[in-house]
């Protein structure tokens, strides 16, 4: 039977469609907010992570300007002791400290809260940053100026405390002024690489995150050409194209940098909401498939058919995968699962996901045949 070759085209996302790559066609005072200024996202997400009606967050927001410049003001009028200040949430007034209770009254004449402390807000930050000049033991896991307690306070690990107390003698700093709490923390950069998620191409174009495997993470080849560098969602420095194949192909693999740790995991776009990925067999034609992409985020389809051959404007791909699932240009690369199952990157399509359309991935195993690489699991 004589197989049709199918036009269509590739989902990278940049500025504009070119022919190489096409795609389918953004004390003074300190004014309060209003409701034209705070958008619906800030509004949105303060009513479901503070639990904050509209007109309640605004208020808070209005509150927290004034107690800004109110800070401001009344650490340049204290100077030396000047003690830190906070927000009291509570309360909606500003708390400040003062080393001399004679000040007391200046502060509460400004429309704040007084407390006397005893170290002044230089004294903690100079005894904060006198701890960086040591470099800390395992066991110690940050220091911060808490204002509230009117101290530094170091955590360590658990069992770690005599450590931290050597660590802050060793410094040379001010004792008293540091507080050792043991905690449960393990702090970690906050780059993981997670299927789904976007990430640019040298100037700018945009694609999306396929699974994470050892050393990196896969994605279409259309994306970028062996040696392209990428950023992160953040705009991080992340990585280097290893490996790329494209036409006859649509693959490649991002070898990332130190700063960035693959994780078993795909955004599903709902919150923080993520899949573990637990392994890669392949789904049958006729199963039930999902996809994950920085664009349009989690969309689901079926498998239409296998080893499709799609005739791209750059050249024809051969063995990809036919889907009923939508996608849009900045989707490819990105993550298909069956359940947990991973499955592959998605190449291209046609359509979009207002009126509907196809889309093709690329399998999985063949890019970890081909590089030699292993996929990182939950």
């Amino acid at each position: 039977m004589k197989r049709t070759l199918v036009a269509a085209v590739v989902l990278t996302a940049a500025a504009a469609a070119v022919a190489t790559v096409p795609a389918f066609a953004g004390q003074e005072a300190v004014p309060a907010p209003t409701a034209s200024d705070v958008t619906p996202e800030v509004l949105s997400a303060m009513e479901r992570d503070l639990g904050l009606s509209r007109d309640a967050a605004i208020a808070r927001l209005d509150s927290e300007t004034r107690a800004t410049a109110l800070e401001a003001d009344l650490r340049g009028k204290l100077s030396d002791s000047f003690g830190g200040a906070y927000y009291d949430a509570g309360s909606g007034k500003l708390v400040v400290g003062v080393t001399d209770s004679g000040r007391a009254a200046q502060v509460r004449a400004g429309g704040a809260e007084a407390t006397v402390v005893r170290h002044s807000a230089r004294h903690l930050d100079a005894t904060a940053q006198g701890l960086e000049v040591k470099a800390a033991p395992q066991g110690v896991t940050g220091w911060y100026v808490d204002v509230q307690r009117n101290t530094v306070t170091l955590t360590a690990a658990k069992g770690s405390t005599a450590a931290a107390k050597q660590f802050v003698a060793a410094a040379g700093v001010d004792a008293t002024a540091v507080s050792v709490v043991e905690s449960t923390e393990s702090p970690r950069p906050l780059y993981d690489v997670r299927g789904g998620d976007a990430y640019y191409i040298g100037s700018g174009s945009r694609c999306s995150v396929g699974f994470s495997v050892q050393g990196g993470f896969v994605t279409a080849g259309h994306c970028g050409r062996s040696g392209a560098t990428t950023k992160g969602s953040n705009q991080v420095a992340q990585g280097t194209f290893a490996g790329s194949s494209f036409p006859g192909n649509d693959y490649a693999w991002v070898r990332t940098n130190t700063n960035w740790t693959p994780r078993g995991v795909v955004n599903r776009y709902s919150g923080s909401t993520t899949v573990a990925v637990k392994g890669g067999t392949e789904a049958a034609v006729g199963a039930s498939i999902c996809r994950s992409g920085s664009t349009t985020g989690w969309r689901c389809g079926t498998v239409q058919a296998k080893n499709q051959s799609v005739n791209y404007p750059q050249g024809t791909v051969s063995g990809l995968i036919r889907t009923n699932a939508c996608a849009e240009p900045g989707d490819s690369g990105g993550s298909w699962l069956s359940g947990t199952q991973a499955q592959g990157v998605t190449s291209g399509g046609s359509g979009n996901c207002s009126s509907g359309g196809t889309t093709y991935f690329q399998p999985l195993t063949e890019i970890l045949s081909v590089y030699g690489l292993r996929l990182v699991t939950s």
